[in-house]
């Protein structure tokens, strides 16, 4: 098995230094390169080609939502994990809709950041759909944005019935196995329907499917999942 490809970015040598100390030391990593601020990101992706970017949220020139934002519009890119010092900030709210995978904490516990490492490179998002919700909540309590609710029911909108019923249970915190005994399907029909949700949505992963129906106001109903098939 290949190694995963790992880049560096934080504006603190001390910090880049003790994550390629620690990440490093994993046999199925590999720090392919560092960068100090934002607008180094793009030059270093193209020519070491990560998996995954460990990517800080304040950098001095181009800060790491820029960084992420730019980065993820780009085709094959890869998964971005944000650091940050808080554990609800706007920036990483901004940083989860740019279509990072999740994001750790600059005091995380060294096995945890090389199990996000290894999760993102897997395809999976590093904040399950609950905690991205907790997180939702502290930071758009006071969001003034009403209409953000209609604009995201509106894009739901593109969903059928069944898609739109996993897309709730996916904001929800329910694995595909979950979603599959709840819904009574398989869990390779519920694996299907997320695809066509994020590719009918254009969405990157199961983060931005919760964020999504908790814009629409989705997660907050009382009515809990259907109890027939279908």
């Amino acid at each position: 098995m290949k190694p995963i490809r790992l880049l560096l970015v934080d504006d603190d040598p001390l910090v880049r230094a003790g994550l390629s100390f620690m990440l490093g030391g994993a046999d199925d990593i590999e720090i392919v390169g560092e960068a100090g601020d934002g607008t180094e990101v793009a030059p270093l992706v193209g020519q070491v080609r990560p998996d995954v970017v460990l990517m800080d949220i304040r950098m001095p020139t181009m800060d790491g939502l820029a960084a992420t934002e730019a980065l993820r519009g780009r085709p094959d890119a890869p998964e971005v994990i944000v650091l940050t010092t808080f554990h609800a900030d706007e920036q990483v709210l901004r940083a989860l809709r740019a279509g990072a995978a999740g994001f750790v904490l600059k005091d995380t516990p060294p096995a945890e950041i090389v199990g996000a490492v290894r999760a993102v490179a897997a395809g999976e998002p590093v904040l399950s759909p609950a905690v991205a919700r907790q997180l939702i909540a502290r930071v758009t309590d006071a969001d003034p944005r009403l209409d953000r609710g209609r604009r995201a029911l509106a894009r739901l909108d593109a969903l059928g019935e069944r898609e739109r019923e996993v897309a709730v249970a996916v904001g929800r915190g329910g694995s595909n196995a979950d979603i599959a005994a709840q819904l009574f399907l398989s869990v390779a029909t519920v694996k299907a329907h997320v695809s066509r949700i994020l590719t009918k949505l254009d969405l990157n992963n199961r983060v931005q499917i919760a964020l999504l129906a908790h814009d629409a106001g989705l997660l907050d109903q009382d009515a809990g999942l259907p109890d027939q098939g279908g």
